[in-house]
């Protein structure tokens, strides 16, 4: 029998909800529980993949090719489960669904209202999930915060589903901040004590309170807001701030939430192998190397616009024994004139995904820099074109400027839209070149990688690029995409059309990014080698 937790969020957005929710669901697994885990967001938009990075961060990309919120990229690193559309539910999607159905006729002519028939189509995003993937545990976050107008059909669904279940089959943890008083950092309990009134209102009773604060909560706050919210005071959990976002399941279990997670569900488990994770992040936390990475993207205004692949750097470092420096810059601020003093002070490139639509001279001026003097350089998706672009043009002497025409976007000769004209996206597989440095990374011949593209390397120019030594040493099943490209004599200069990162794993780096950081460190110059901590240690 399934097992539902419901997580909400109170008094303020953005503390935290998420990595709580994929932190139980990594406590869970390690307690032998099979978890899966679903986001709603209560956001009109029913395309995520259209939201602006700058504004809610990376678009991060299931398998099945679903666009989804980026907290399904803390999901899936933590719980280490490939996730799917069902994961990701926006209020528009809802609606959308509901519309449909009207269309159709199936709601015989009656009057479409919020309840029976939004809730409805709600809750049956949660049972089907829990019927195609026969988890013991549905873990489903709430997006927003409790009191949004737009995220009650979304609370009152869950209410139904508290009330259509037993009681021990179903649990609601309520995420809220306790905030000091500026000047005398006094906590204050009053903030909680009011979302968990507005979340009674709505007919749901929390079990279990994960608190946020600048401070240690002491125990006589968590008396407090026992007696105040009808709760055992061992259900009231801090979620401490931590330097590391992985310490958050070991802080989260030190306090005994999984024990009441399962006193409150009546489960019972003897497995435990959560000392995995916690040797790991000790690992984690003690390490001998420093390397500087560069990202150079245009939507460096909010970091989280690639959180995928920060998390790979940093995981593939931290595997490594290495701290991962990420320097954002904006290409806009590179030019022919500062691009080796800036350049100069990394052990590595990084040319994340991003779009054609903007001003690429500073991308090209920085591929240009890298590939002619030997830094380690990984291009993602759109990094990729930006890497074959620079090279036909400054290599192979293409004119690429003013060719053709389509949605008011000028498309070079070197890079065109693929076959079907249209984006290519989730999972599909990648054939792999013997003999090249892209099989001692990828030792199987057919691998299958994520995507999210519609750009693709014109194939037309295959011969021109291989005699010139930029070597295709990917493509796609059908043999008609580029998939991968990598430069002869040079450490380290690879792109990829797709986009690694959302498979990478703390526990599981992906192998192009773990490459990657050991090339940077096997190639970095002796005035730059240091060990953390060092007597020695020589600074930049």
């Amino acid at each position: 029998m399934t097992k539902y937790i419901f997580m909400t969020g109170g008094v303020v957005s953005g503390i935290g909800k998420g990595l709580n929710a994929a932190s139980i669901g990594r406590i869970l697994k390690d307690r032998g529980f099979r978890v899966f885990i679903q986001k709603f967001d209560p956001y009109l938009n029913v395309y995520p993949g259209l939201l602006s990075p700058i504004q809610h961060g990376e678009v991060f990309v299931t398998c099945d090719g679903a666009e989804t919120d980026l907290d399904l990229g803390h999901y899936e690193r933590f719980i280490d489960e490939k996730l799917s559309q069902d994961s990701a539910i926006s209020a528009g999607k809802v609606y959308k669904s509901v519309f449909e159905k009207e269309a159709r006729g199936d709601y015989d002519g009656k009057t479409v209202q919020i309840i029976p028939h939004v809730t409805d189509q709600i809750k049956s995003k949660v049972y089907k999930v829990a019927e195609d993937t026969k988890a013991d545990i549905i873990i489903t976050e709430i997006g927003g915060t409790v009191g949004d107008i737009e995220g009650l059909p979304f609370i009152e669904a869950i209410r139904q589903i508290g009330s259509e279940k037993p009681d021990e089959d179903v649990i609601f943890i309520h995420t809220t901040l306790v905030p000091a008083v500026p000047g005398s950092d006094e906590l204050k309990t009053k903030p909680t004590q009011h979302s968990y009134k507005e979340l009674m209102s709505y007919g749901i009773k929390p079990d279990i309170f994960v608190l946020r604060a600048d401070h240690e909560i002491s125990q006589e706050i968590k008396e407090k807001i026992s007696l105040f919210c009808d709760i055992p005071v061992e259900a009231v959990i801090q979620s401490k701030n931590v330097d590391l976002i992985y310490e958050v399941p070991v802080s989260l279990r030190q306090q005994g939430i999984d024990e009441q997670i399962l006193k409150s569900l009546n489960l019972s488990s003897k497995l435990d192998s959560f000392s995995d994770w916690e040797n790991m992040v000790e690992k984690f936390k003690h390490l001998d190397h420093e390397l500087d990475i560069a990202i150079v993207g245009h939507h460096i205004e909010l970091e989280d616009s690639y959180l995928s692949t920060n998390n790979a750097l940093l995981d593939a470092g931290y595997n490594l024994s290495t701290k991962v420096n990420l320097h954002f810059l904006h290409p806009s601020d590179i030019n022919k004139g500062n691009v080796s003093s800036i350049l100069g002070e990394m052990d590595g490139l990084v040319l994340p995904t991003g779009s054609m639509r903007e001003d690429i001279s500073g991308l090209l001026t920085v591929a240009k820099y890298a590939r002619e003097n030997k830094l380690a350089s990984l291009g993602i998706a759109h990094g990729h074109l930006i890497m074959a672009l620079e090279y036909a043009i400054n290599v192979l002497k293409i004119d690429q400027f003013n060719v053709e025409e389509r949605s008011d976007q000028c498309i070079y000769k070197v890079i065109k839209y693929n076959e079907r004209q249209e984006r290519k996206i989730g999972e599909h597989g990648v054939e792999i070149i013997k003999g090249s440095l892209t099989q001692e990374i990828y030792p199987n011949a057919m691998v299958y990688e994520r995507h999210r593209n519609t750009l693709q390397v014109n194939k037309n120019y295959s011969d021109d690029f291989e005699l010139a030594g930029f070597l295709i040493t990917g493509k796609s099943k059908n043999q008609d995409e580029i998939e991968i490209m990598e430069l002869s004599n040079h450490p380290f200069y690879l792109g990829v059309l797709f986009q690694p990162q959302f498979d990478s794993r703390p526990t599981r780096p992906h192998p192009l990014f773990e490459k990657f950081i050991k090339t940077c460190l096997e190639n970095r110059p002796v005035s730059r080698v240091n060990r953390i901590g060092g007597e020695n240690e020589q600074k930049k």
